[in-house]
């Protein structure tokens, strides 16, 4: 994946629009479509392009922060810490279940 993204005249692109969503698609590159020399779009892979979108819903941005509030505060646990919380929950209440 080249992170320089490619720039290509919108007339070649046309010609070769499989080629270059392909491209895109696959090698997760970037392309910078241009109309006599001037950049007028871009392509990107539409998973990259959900993620973007998605970054800009204010809910989630919100969600970030309050998750970043919570990392720096030390109200988090590890995940293998979650997993075996849950697991010893499990046990217990197949334990409870065997007994009843």
């Amino acid at each position: 994946m080249s992170s320089i993204p490619a720039r290509l005249p919108l007339t070649k692109a046309r010609i070769n629009l499989g080629a270059v969503v392909k491209r895109v698609h696959l090698n997760k590159e970037y392309v910078i479509l241009e109309k006599d020399g001037i950049p007028i779009a871009g392509l990107m892979d539409i998973d990259e392009f959900e993620s973007y979108l998605e970054s800009r819903d204010p809910h989630v941005r919100r969600a970030i922060t309050e998750s970043n509030r919570d990392i720096a505060s030390g109200r988090t646990r590890s995940a293998e810490k979650f997993l075996a919380e849950i697991r010893e929950h499990g046990s217990r209440t197949r334990k409870r279940r065997k007994q009843a």
